[in-house]
């Protein structure tokens, strides 16, 4: 058996960044159920970071973060928001949240949203309107998660890959955790499993969160030849709808913003969702789709409030719940990082996140019990 002084469960974003700042206090082993980190919902994102996000505690958290997302795993994309017929009012939703921490974004006209976005229709399905942030981020899951990973690694922990938790007990004030391969000691246990944390919850004997993992569909497809789409803006309608983002010169990324609920799984994109991205692409843009070159699914797992949580559960000591990032993991995850780092050591408080107004009450367990 080896002794660990943080036993981390998952090697998603949330995991990983996590996990190397915990290595800065103890030794540290991430266990991960597939064979390399980032498989699921991590690997399957969009990753945009942007404030259209109607929780403000969600924006808080992002406006913490993306001073801390730098290059390789962030670099500079505008972000439009389209509004549909019929979407005047979350147009003004959207731009309200938004200023209040990125001021500088500008209300267009649905010809200068075209200028950006030619393929926009106008009219019947067309825009009336946009909303323009020109410091988005286009984010990289894969770099932002090495370098998580090479940093646990030079602090002198581990990751073990393909080690899926068979049995989790808690035994004289430590955790004992079984896998296929090893046994641990570990004073904390953070579950940080996405959607599986609350399977994680029932092994240990740990009282649920009721956690709801939902299905969410990808496609991507080439643009007419001829047509460089690279420098054009992430595109998200303000209501329902779709948003599409370049991926290289000819190709576009695109997703109907669906949402099924699921049981934890490696997720796969259903017929009538793929179908669903296309048509909705092709009423509000004069492109049309007929082949996809990829298209898969993932899974973005929420609290019931849709809020994340990230501290030690109030009735199981030394079991700490880092989980319910949906659709917003990648962007605050060094927010949550350092509040993670704070709660599971005892330490202060980050600046970072005081200065933003996030306290730990907002993200602690103690509210589903």
């Amino acid at each position: 058996m080896q002794t660990v002084d943080y036993f981390v469960i998952g090697a998603g974003i949330a995991g990983l960044s996590a996990a190397a700042r915990l290595a800065q206090h103890g030794r540290v082993v991430v266990c991960e159920a597939e064979g390399s980190p980032g498989v699921h919902a991590s690997g399957r994102s969009a990753a945009f970071a942007h404030f259209d996000m109607d929780a403000p505690l969600v924006r808080a958290l992002t406006a913490a973060s993306l001073p801390l997302l730098e290059e390789p795993g962030a670099r500079r994309h505008p972000a439009l928001f389209i509004a549909l017929e019929g979407q005047e009012s979350d147009l003004d939703r959207v731009e309200a949240g938004y200023r209040e921490w990125q001021p500088d974004v500008r209300r267009l006209s649905s010809d200068e949203a075209r200028s950006l976005v030619p393929v926009l229709r106008d009219g019947e399905n067309g825009i009336i309107g946009a909303l323009l942030d020109e410091a988005g981020r286009k984010l990289d899951a894969h770099a932002l998660l090495e370098g998580h990973r090479h940093a646990l690694l030079a602090a002198g922990s581990e990751i073990a890959t393909q080690s899926p938790v068979t049995s989790l007990r808690h035994e004289a004030a430590h955790w004992i955790v079984d896998t296929p391969g090893n046994s641990y000691s570990a004073k904390v246990v953070v579950n940080a499993a996405g959607a599986w944390a609350d399977e994680i919850a029932r092994l240990a004997g740990v009282a649920l969160l009721g956690l709801i993992p939902l299905r969410r569909t990808v496609i991507t497809f080439d643009v007419p030849d001829g047509m460089d789409v690279s420098a054009w803006p992430f595109t998200k309608t303000v209501g329902p709808g779709f948003y599409i983002e370049p991926e290289g010169r000819g190709r576009l990324l695109a997703c109907p913003m669906d949402e099924h609920p699921s049981d934890p799984c490696d997720a796969q994109p259903e017929e009538e969702d793929i179908a669903l991205a296309a048509w909705r692409v092709e009423q509000a843009t004069t492109l049309a789709i007929p082949r996809l070159a990829s298209k898969w699914a993932g899974l973005r797992t929420f609290t019931p409030e849709r809020l994340p949580v990230c501290g030690f559960d109030p009735q199981a000591p030394g079991f700490f719940w880092l989980a319910g990032q949906g659709g917003f993991g990648l962007q605050t995850s060094p927010a949550m990082a350092l509040a993670a780092e704070a709660l599971a050591t005892g330490a202060k408080w980050p600046e970072e996140l005081q200065a933003v107004g996030v306290t730990p009450d907002q993200l602690s367990p103690s509210r589903f019990a």
